[in-house]
């Protein structure tokens, strides 16, 4: 044994488990949670440096205030038409979720994630950039299509992998590729998308276009080498990108404490690397856009990468696979103290006068038979689960330009041998 000093008063080493604030029958308490006053975070001009930004990545960018009045300097100032659109959105996202969670559950499809709470960090994201600006979304944000005015019918296709689905039944349920509204094709593959963000802005600034790309993960994620392999080429080249983080607390069962939130908050990470970072709520749609338009405008006006926290929560569980009573608090969800986006707004709206309870009423009724309508047109399709919607033969197609002669072999092989079994 090699020679040292004598150890015998020091205390043993010990390691630190993050424990989350509740378990299923505990009280809830967020009296941790430090929520700045609506209109308090100054609003830097966007070719700062993100070396003198270091607030904005600790504090919380706050638009709404208690009495749901828009203050401070972050204030986008939307006209009543935007600001009802993005209400109305965000309400048709959640009918969308609604309605699809409860065909899974009669078997109509094997699989849905719901975006409950999180509306905003889609919807306003959206609602502030170019529609061609190109968006790597990740599995929770749904409502970038319903922005962008997908028809609710292919949302559903896809879902159901029937005939009607475009991607031939090769994708999972609510993993949507939609290449004509600018949306990439979401992975299951956790953070994948951020450099395949980076890069495509990077292609994109080589040619010498104004469109920017926007790509989003959630903050269990923030731990994957894919995002940090990103944060570096996004810093080193000085990428047109919005880089999202969707902080809901929670990565299925794994509280944000294991992605490293009891050190420092998601947005810290961008001071490291040099990129500009911004912590907002993520329930304040207005906020949430402001955030993105002026990301955006740093990145069209070529001063760099900016990342975004969007402090939020998920209301229910991570996927129609998840039991969230198993691991969390009932109450959390209730007692989370940003409140709920659509209600939020929704009040916005009142207090300016454009709207109202009973107009509110009648807009979501209107919805969820818009929503009902689509999955019934789509069911003409077929559902899962009611046999083979697509031709045998296109688990072959649409990989090589020229099918190789080993792949034609195969092919025909297989074709002869499911018509001997399934004579027509």
């Amino acid at each position: 044994m090699a020679d040292g000093p004598a150890r015998t008063n020091l205390q043993p080493l010990a390691l630190h488990v993050p424990e989350p604030r509740s378990r299923p029958g505990d009280p809830v308490d967020f009296s941790d949670v430090v929520i700045p006053a609506a209109g308090s975070m100054p609003r830097p001009d966007e070719a700062i440096s993100p070396h003198d930004m270091r607030d904005a990545a600790f504090g919380l960018v706050r638009v709404l205030d208690e009495e749901h009045k828009a203050v401070g300097p972050w204030d986008p100032r939307l006209s009543p038409e935007t600001l009802l659109k993005i209400l109305r959105t965000m309400a048709l996202t959640r009918a969308f979720d609604e309605r699809l969670y409860r065909a899974q559950r009669q078997g109509k499809t094997s699989f849905y994630m719901k975006c409950t709470g999180e509306e905003a960090t889609s919807v306003s994201a959206a609602a502030a950039m170019q529609g061609d600006d190109m968006v790597f979304p990740s599995y929770r944000q749904q409502g970038i299509l319903m922005w962008r005015g997908y028809p609710l019918v292919e949302m559903v296709n896809q879902i159901y992998s029937n005939a009607g689905d475009k991607l031939k039944g090769r994708q999972l349920p609510i993993m949507y590729s939609v290449p004509e509204l600018s949306f990439f094709t979401i992975s299951g593959n956790l953070t994948t998308q951020y450099p395949q963000a980076v890069g495509w802005a990077m292609a994109s600034a080589i040619k010498g276009d104004t469109r920017i790309a926007s790509c989003w993960c959630g903050e269990g994620s923030t731990a994957e080498g894919d995002f940090h392999s990103a944060m570096t080429f996004a810093s080193v080249y000085n990428a047109p990108v919005i880089l999202n983080v969707v902080n809901n607390q929670w990565a299925i069962s794994s509280f944000s404490g294991f992605a490293g939130a009891e050190r420092t908050t998601f947005a810290a990470r961008a001071l490291g690397y040099g990129i500009a970072g911004l912590r907002v709520d993520g329930n304040d749609a207005l906020a949430v856009y402001a955030a993105t338009r002026w990301a955006a405008e740093r990145a069209r006006a070529n001063k760099g990468p900016t990342l975004i926290e969007h402090f939020t929560y998920r209301a229910e569980g991570h996927s129609t696979s998840d039991d969230p009573s198993a691991y969390r608090s009932a109450q959390e969800s209730a007692e989370w103290p940003l409140g709920d986006p659509i209600h939020r707004l929704k009040q916005h709206c009142i207090a300016l006068g454009i709207w109202d309870e009973e107009r509110h009423a009648a807009m979501d009724l209107e919805l969820a038979e818009m929503v009902k309508a689509a999955t019934k047109e789509a069911e003409k399709n077929g559902v899962l689960g009611h046999g083979m919607h697509q031709p045998f033969e296109t688990m072959f197609e649409d990989v090589f330009e020229e099918l190789p002669w080993h792949l034609q072999e195969q092919m025909a092989q297989a074709l002869e041998e499911r018509a001997a079994k399934w004579p027509k």
